[in-house]
């Protein structure tokens, strides 16, 4: 005989994931439309005529007037509202004032370098701050739990700006081990533009699928020292939060029961603790990554990156709020996604939020 219950649970499955994706498009809406609302009052409120901008201090009433209107400003704010929203979703983010290009087009010549040295030291951090953590929550109150305090304490201290001109100095300036600030010398840097071909914008990728190695290895020079130093600061946080998630679940029931069964004790951390530690540190990860694209604008400076930060660093020096703006919605979108993400790999890992 069937069990009816085992029957209507599996009737309603299929409604209950259509609804939990249907929630899913509708919060991502609502937040995208929310972060576009922010960014539309922002560029209304700032004390910046982008008419002034554009056309200089010395133009007529007549062509303020006419640059007015070419912008849409003379419309209704809720008209101005509704063409910035529609342009947005069809990725015009308007134009640059600097350079009169695309903004959508110059970031996505800029956001590959900052992807790329994000993606190293999210990568940096999590491969030495998991293993540490864990290494401190098994060993509390050890030598080794207090020296990775320590240096996580060191890394949530010290400015990164600091760290960069520490870096450059001693490593660059004194010892010569890695390359200058920029991502490549300036001779591989004219063969990257003209000789090679772009696939994904990141040099190391791109320069590997040409087979041009010796770009790869100046890229490697130039990129290790920015990506250890952001490295460093994602794994203080990674760590910290790892040995904190650790010993929570170390002093559950289930594993004092492993233990009393025998268990060997890298199997009781490795595999019944960290399966449940992966869920927290998941967001913990997408985060630091997330705080790495969008907060590495001091490191870009220091190291004179061209990436992201430092695209709308300028932009603001210049009043370029089209730019500015640009890049803020491009931030958003990368935080929103990335939550989506790990809210996506919480419920593959743990089946209870399923």
């Amino acid at each position: 005989m069937t069990d009816t219950s085992s029957v209507s649970r599996r009737d309603t499955r299929p409604a209950r994931v259509a609804w939990q994706i249907a929630t899913g498009i509708v919060t991502l809406a609502i937040t995208l439309l929310g972060l576009l609302v922010i960014t539309f009052i922002i560029a209304r409120v700032v004390p910046i005529d982008p008419v002034l901008a554009i056309v200089g201090e010395r133009a007529t009433a007549e062509q303020m007037q006419a640059a007015r209107e070419a912008l849409g400003l003379d419309l209704p704010f809720w008209q101005q509202f509704a063409i910035y929203v529609g342009d947005a979703v069809r990725g015009d983010l308007g134009t640059s004032i600097r350079t009169g290009l695309p903004v959508s087009q110059e970031i996505g010549r800029f956001f590959p370098a900052t992807l790329e040295l994000a993606t190293l030291g999210t990568i940096f951090g999590t491969l030495v701050g998991v293993p540490a953590g864990v290494l401190a929550a098994t060993r509390p109150g050890t030598i080794s739990d207090q020296f990775v305090r320590l240096v996580g304490l060191m890394g949530y201290s010290m400015p990164v700006f600091w760290l960069g001109l520490i870096g450059l100095l001693v490593f660059y300036g004194k010892l010569d081990w890695v390359a200058g600030p920029g991502r490549l010398d300036p001779t591989y840097d004219m063969m990257m533009e003209f000789q090679l071909t772009q696939y994904t914008g990141m040099i190391l990728i791109d320069s590997a699928l040409n087979g041009a190695w010796d770009i790869f290895r100046n890229a490697v020079s130039h990129i290790i020292l920015p990506a250890g130093l952001l490295g460093y600061v994602s794994m203080a946080y990674i760590s910290r939060m790892t040995r904190s998630f650790m010993m929570n679940e170390l002093g559950q029931e289930y594993i004092t029961t492993a233990r009393v069964k025998g268990m060997p004790e890298w199997r009781v951390v490795w595999v019944h603790a960290m399966k449940n530690v992966m869920v927290p540190l998941i967001t913990v990860i997408a985060l630091s990554y997330a705080y790495l694209l969008e907060g590495s604008v001091l490191t870009e400076t220091i190291f004179a990156w061209p990436g992201l930060g430092s695209y709308i660093t300028n932009g603001l020096f210049a009043n370029d709020m089209p730019a500015v703006l640009g890049g803020t919605v491009v931030v958003g979108v990368v935080f929103v996604a990335l939550n989506m993400a790990s809210d996506i790999l919480y419920r593959l890992i743990d089946p209870r939020a399923r």
